[in-house]
């Protein structure tokens, strides 16, 4: 059986018969006696589900259980990775939800997936807090930008924010998901940076030639009677290392700018894509009109433009789903389809709320071999899974397509897959989940389950089902009390009954929250 890692102790759990029936009994490595735990088919009896704001079956948004505006997916490997604004809840001191206050949001998640419908919740970068923050000058962190480049013989990624409005910072980091550093301790674009200063200084953006050199746009904002043409967005070149500027920012003409500008390449083909401003078109005189709110592109053979204007990519969000707002987008080539990540208040209206709090989308997006980009629809349904999960494989807990009253926190632990950044599955009560969804056991079947856990309680459990839920179980798995959270053991047990075949597969808690690490099947 293949270590999950980093483990303390190893608990084995062995399904016994006596005369009351099922019992299971624990016994940790160096105790002298055994400790009999109640038979935890019956912790599940009669329990209610946790409710699922995110529909069993549904793909979008990505995550379930949290929120995440201005998506900026990052193709690598064999992963999509994805950074986007730490939207998160804030109440009063009644519990009563209040709008999304954005000059509180510090911080910048990252999630990431191998078949864009099952996502790991990597959890999130602190960046501004002054008491833990990385760019301690930093105020917020807004609209992330990621890519990676290689230097001297090592891929290194950079991951680009906007402090507010008024400046473009820069981490760094030798993996995807980090610890990322500030490299420089200050803004790389602030308004002290010559024809930098316009309306708002944000919405980075970051693209490589062929040569691999870097650009870096950004801006945003409409000046008094300027719809038509802003004048707000600029682009400059990028030193060799990425973290320097190696040019004076120059304007990009954009007809109805607002912000959120994406910029990628195809072949020698560079695309300019932003979404649009809200102001009337009535007394427009130009030649290109555009609604308000959408997704735009032009086109150009060099990164530093000029553009030339071509299309509609997106509606915006309030065309698909009844509710607007922002449009905040990126596109990103994976497994040879073309994607585009854009946000939408979907997870709100399924909470019942109304405060500004947008959720990542994905949806197929057609280029055709001329190089035209096709205008695209908003879905619920989202994309097809590309690619079945493997479950005989070590799976973070915290993977998930559907999830009912669960939060992920970040651990000290070390993740036996992506290292030392990592975050585990807690504040669990009896009736949440987790699921997934296309996992493929094969024609054998799985007989085994392991899980790396932690508890503070002595009464917590794992149901194990697939197709709903509510399903009967293919086995159970105590966790036992191990003295703290951040004190994790590995439980393996027997199942009553092989899974074969492709499954959607459920984890359903019983108890008080516990930490849930990571797990793997065995056959």
């Amino acid at each position: 059986m293949k270590r999950l890692g980093g483990l303390k102790v190893l608990v084995v759990l062995v399904l016994v018969f006596t005369m009351t029936g099922c019992s299971w009994v624990k016994r940790v490595f160096g105790e002298e006696k055994p400790v009999i735990v109640t038979d935890p088919a019956h912790l599940f009896e009669d329990i209610e589900i946790a409710e699922a704001y995110k529909p069993i079956g549904q793909h979008n948004p990505i995550l379930p259980h949290r929120f995440g505006a201005d998506p900026y997916a990052l193709a690598y490997e064999d992963r999509v990775y994805v950074y986007s604004t730490n939207d998160a809840i804030i109440r009063d001191s009644q519990g009563n939800v209040l709008d999304n206050n954005y000059g509180l949001i510090r911080s910048i998640n990252v999630v990431s997936s191998a078949d864009l419908v099952n996502w790991t919740d990597h959890g999130w970068i602190d960046v501004g807090p002054p008491a833990r923050g990385i760019a301690v000058w930093a105020g917020n962190s807004w609209a992330p930008a990621a890519i990676y480049k290689e230097i001297d013989g090592k891929d290194q990624f950079f991951l680009y924010f906007a402090n507010s409005g008024n400046g473009i910072g820069v981490l760094t980091s030798d993996s995807p998901v980090g610890p990322f550093v500030d490299p420089i301790r200050r803004p790389l674009v602030s308004r002290s940076v010559p024809n930098a200063n316009v309306m708002w200084l944000f919405d980075p953006a970051v693209v490589l030639d062929d040569e691999g050199n870097g650009y870096l746009y950004f801006g945003g904002g409409v000046p008094q009677g300027q719809g038509e043409n802003p004048g707000t967005a600029r682009v400059v070149a990028l030193g060799d290392d990425m973290i320097s500027l190696a040019g004076t920012p120059q304007a990009v003409e954009a007809p109805w700018f607002f912000e959120a500008a994406f910029v990628m390449r195809i072949d020698d083909t560079y695309y300019y894509t932003y979404c649009t401003n809200f102001e009337n078109r009535a007394r427009a005189t130009g030649d290109i009109m555009t609604d308000q709110g959408e997704i735009v592109y032009m086109t150009s053979t060099d990164p530093m433009g000029p553009w030339e204007y071509q299309g509609s990519i997106l509606k915006n969000p309030g065309a698909f789903f009844g509710v607007g707002g922002n449009n905040h987008h990126s596109i990103a080539q994976f497994n040879d389809q073309w994607y585009i990540f854009y946000h939408a208040r979907t997870l709100e209206q399924a909470m019942g709320i109304d405060g500004g709090y947008r959720s990542t989308h994905v949806d197929k997006l057609t280029i055709t071999e001329d190089g035209v980009i096709l205008s695209t629809t908003g879905t619920r349904k989202g994309v097809d899974q590309i690619k079945f999960l493997d479950p005989y494989q070590i799976t973070e807990a915290e993977t998930m397509a559907w999830a009912g009253n669960i939060t992920v926190t970040p651990t000290s632990e070390r993740s036996a897959v992506f290292g030392e950044a990592n975050t585990v599955v807690t504040d669990m009560a009896t009736g949440s989940f987790i699921g997934l969804s296309g996992v493929d056991f094969g024609s054998s079947g799985a007989t085994q389950f392991t899980a790396k856990v932690a508890s503070t309680e002595d009464i917590n459990a794992i149901k194990i089902t697939t197709g709903s839920p509510e399903n009967e179980a293919y086995g159970y798995l105590v966790v036992p009390n191990t003295g703290s959270l951040e004190k994790f053991v590995e439980v393996t047990v027997e199942l009553e009954r092989p899974i074969t075949g492709v499954n959607d597969l459920f984890f359903i808690f019983a108890g008080d929250g516990f930490a849930f690490d990571a797990w793997q099947f065995h056959n």
